[in-house]
């Protein structure tokens, strides 16, 4: 397709129908789910299964790729999927537009080729990082990217090398009580976590998709998640072609 030559300039004819054969399901399309999807479909991945249970909201248009106040309201999903179809028509995509959870993860996970988790909630994150796992699937991570300032700071490491991160942490604990201690990349940042500039602006908590409980609201910056999805795209793309 001419719209891909200028990629196919640089990985080369063989690397474009790797692409267009491959399947890619993203996790979680906020600020760097949505990056990393975009990024992908221009590049020219053909092929997605896209899973998020959130509407955008008025919050989300600070960093997040398909959130204008046009599409306020929308599903996440819904969203993405139409922009990835204006970038390439012939794009095949698909949408969960529900929680990636343990009764939804083997058929979601079917035919998938690679997953890009950018998953914010621990439960469903870490439980798909261990089906990744266990079933061979190749997965690219990103962990927090919220309450940092520095791009500098962020980096692509195996898991068990990953530090100061709070969600980092967490997914380390868990994975370890599975016996999973290392062979999952991840993009994280180093940096140590901002607290909040305004306690009253992060005091505001948000409902998970009706299954009650709260997630505190954390101060973020388009940067950061932007440029964590956009090196999860990058990982895909190489990895997919060997130049990783």
């Amino acid at each position: 397709m001419e719209q891909f030559n200028r990629t196919e300039l640089l990985f080369g004819k063989e690397a474009i129908e790797i692409f267009q054969k491959t399947r890619v399901a993203v996790m979680g399309l906020g600020g760097v789910g949505s990056y990393a999807a975009e990024a992908l479909a221009r590049s020219g991945i053909n092929s997605f299964l896209l899973v998020d249970f959130d509407t955008i909201s008025i919050s989300n248009l600070n960093r997040q790729l398909p959130a204008l106040h046009s599409t306020i309201g929308m599903m996440k999903t819904e969203a993405m999927r139409d922009r990835i179809l204006d970038i390439n028509p012939k794009a095949i995509v698909e949408i969960y537009s529900d929680f990636c959870a343990h009764e939804s993860r083997d058929f979601l996970l079917e035919n998938i080729d690679f997953v890009v988790d950018a998953i914010d909630s621990l439960g469903p994150k870490t439980g798909l990082l261990e089906s990744c796992v266990r079933k061979k699937i190749p997965v690219i991570s990103s962990m927090g990217a919220a309450s940092r300032f520095d791009p500098s700071m962020i980096e692509l490491v195996d898991i068990s090398k990953s530090k100061v991160c709070p969600l980092a942490k967490k997914v380390r604990k868990y994975l370890h009580r599975r016996g999973i201690e290392k062979g999952i990349p991840v993009i994280y940042s180093y940096e140590k976590p901002i607290p909040q500039y305004d306690h009253e602006a992060g005091a505001e908590a948000e409902w998970v998709s009706g299954r009650g409980r709260k997630r505190g609201t954390l101060g973020s910056v388009v940067y950061l998640p932007a440029i964590m999805g956009m090196w999860a795209a990058s990982y895909v793309l190489r990895k997919l072609v060997g130049k990783l």
